[in-house]
């Protein structure tokens, strides 16, 4: 029985963790005007631009070049970007769109990632809304 409620307990939280398309940057265009528009601050793993939207949601964007790899090695990056999002998209600020770049050179450690997100995306949010003060 009690195997049964955590079961249903961790389907739920999954469920609030959902990561739809209607969370992702999918259009070219989208991507120009995080690229134009917004700002950007990096590290030793990613590349982080962001700007906002009037969604009142983050919504993620990955650009992996083929520098990075081959294609087994770029979507690795992009599983683990996307679920280190996923899983701490409820911890940021809502209302920026954001594209993720992974450094030439970087290893593709979950760990890093994670970490690197987490310390970014204040980051930049922060950059962003200091940047609008000032403008």
């Amino acid at each position: 029985m009690e195997n049964i409620d955590r079961r249903e307990n961790d389907d739920n939280i999954n469920r609030n963790l959902s990561f739809p398309k209607s969370r992702r940057l999918l259009v070219p265009a989208e991507f120009k005007r995080v690229y134009h528009s917004g700002v950007h601050c990096n590290n030793r793993t990613l590349v982080l631009n962001v700007c906002t939207n009037d969604l009142g949601h983050n919504r993620l964007g990955l650009s992996i070049s083929k520098q990075v790899g081959n294609a087994v090695v770029r979507n690795r990056w992009k599983r683990r970007i996307r679920e280190a999002f996923r899983c701490r998209q409820q911890h940021h600020l809502g209302g920026f769109d954001i594209v993720v770049r992974s450094r030439k050179g970087a290893a593709c450690d979950s760990h890093a990632i994670d970490t690197s997100l987490n310390q970014l995306i204040p980051q930049a949010i922060q950059q962003l809304s200091s940047h609008r003060n000032n403008s």
